[in-house]
């Protein structure tokens, strides 16, 4: 791991003068003290008690790096467009860089700042200057000073108050080539009373491995709204890491929506701060075969009084898969009138999956209403049996059974064409389940 972690280093004194910002020396500093951090810590590890459920030895036997850029001729265009959705603004990453050619988002209003961190930090570097790892602060792991340190783009999104994003903004992440590093470093400022739709899709047109490292960084103001659905469903090889990290402003309302159902390893992180009176909402979907690992990790803060919160994370766990969910719930002690609830239920196919899951509460306020429930299950003989005098046959029935499970946190999602997106994919991981598509569509 040490021996990893110096060609890192070499290769970061080989490869940094081509990163964006390099004129910045704010960023500069940023990048210098995560690459040293980096070089400490290395990636975490099952040592790590945050980490201790999920193995990532796989990104520690080869050494990812940036591809340079791609030219669209050398892309299946096609293959990229199949994952637009109708009636937004599609936004696309080829390796972690941003392709104008590929995206769309002409009619973007011109009151709304949005562009890719490598042209905000080459052009508007005040822009990135006042929120870059604000949102981070508090993190010491080796992925975030990893991303910190090797990102080579992302995108900036900024809506002033009282303004609605009149479409939601889709980010689609592609992964073409093998052994390629993926890094992207993003951020979100929605002013007071604004609104905005986010959802983001990371896919793969490669069967090979690959390493994606993104961070989100998310500032909701006063009063103000943000929805962000994001869909993880890259190849079986792909290693993915992920952590979206949101401060609220009083008011505030914060939902987000997750759905996991590729890559070897997996690590999605959901890390938000909430102000007076402001409100969350974190579900998510995992769905795991063969020797998949899954990890989910949210962590919710109520500093300040009557806040509520929501969490409902489902799992659905075949063959060899790991499925892990641990929230954490910390109610501080000025948030007296809290309002939080925890729910994880995991649904296992075969004797060989696993379901780890550990909620925490932490409450030092005493005027507080706090619960969490944890189920680890297979599924209800009874009721396969009911289906069963339906003149139904018991693996249909089991089909049946399975698919409702996972389509009560699909049917959560707002935006009617990503929740199609989203629920195709779903039926592709299970073609076992023998379900037609016009049924569900």
């Amino acid at each position: 791991m040490a021996a990893q972690r110096n060609q890192y280093f070499t290769e970061y004194q080989e490869l940094h003068e081509e990163f964006p910002g390099q004129n910045l020396p704010w960023l500069n500093q940023h990048r210098k003290v995560a690459l040293a951090r980096f070089s400490e810590l290395g990636f975490p590890s099952s040592r790590d008690e945050e980490w201790r459920y999920i193995n990532f030895s796989q990104v520690e036997k080869k050494v990812f790096l940036p591809k340079p850029v791609e030219s669209t001729d050398q892309v299946d265009r096609t293959a990229v467009v199949s994952y637009f959705v109708d009636d937004c603004f599609n936004l696309v990453f080829l390796n972690g860089r941003f392709s104008t050619q590929l995206s769309d988002i002409s009619e973007l209003p011109e009151n709304i700042f949005l562009c890719s961190m490598k042209k905000a930090l080459q052009q508007f570097p005040e822009q990135v200057s006042e929120y870059f790892a604000k949102a981070t602060e508090n993190e010491d792991h080796g992925f975030i000073h990893f991303n910190t340190a090797w990102f080579t783009d992302g995108w900036v999104l900024k809506l002033p108050e009282n303004t609605q994003l009149d479409k939601p903004l889709h980010i689609i992440h592609v992964a073409t080539d093998s052994d390629v590093l993926a890094a992207t470093r993003n951020i979100a400022v929605v002013g007071e009373n604004a609104r905005a739709d986010l959802l983001e899709s990371y896919v793969s047109l490669t069967t090979d491995a690959y390493l994606t490292t993104a961070v989100n960084e998310i500032f909701i103001g006063k009063n103000a709204q943000v929805s962000f659905c994001k869909l993880q469903n890259e190849n079986g090889k792909a290693l993915h890491y992920s952590g979206t990290y949101v401060k609220q402003e009083k008011q505030a309302h914060f939902i987000h929506e997750s759905f996991s159902f590729g890559g070897q390893t997996s690590r999605n992180e959901v890390h938000t701060d909430l102000g007076q009176a402001s409100e969350c909402e974190l579900n998510g979907l995992y769905l795991g075969r063969k020797k998949q690992v899954l990890d989910n990790h949210t962590r919710i803060h109520h500093r300040l009084p009557d806040a509520i919160s929501r969490e409902t994370y489902k799992g659905i766990l075949d063959q060899r898969a790991r499925g892990i969910f641990q929230g954490r719930v910390i109610v501080h002690k000025d948030a007296q009138k809290t309002d939080s609830e925890m729910n994880n239920r995991n649904l296992l196919l075969s004797e060989d999956a696993e379901a780890d899951t550990k909620p925490q509460l932490e409450i030092y306020a005493d005027d507080v209403k706090c619960a969490h429930g944890v189920t680890v299950g297979q599924l209800d003989e009874t009721s396969i049996f009911y289906l069963q005098t339906r003149c139904i046959d018991k693996q249909a029935a089991e089909n049946m059974l399975t698919f409702a499970f996972a389509n009560e946190m699909v049917d959560k999602i707002k935006q009617n064409q990503f929740r199609k997106l989203v629920l195709e994919q779903l039926l592709t991981h299970f073609p076992q389940m023998e379900m037609r598509k016009e049924w569900v569509l």
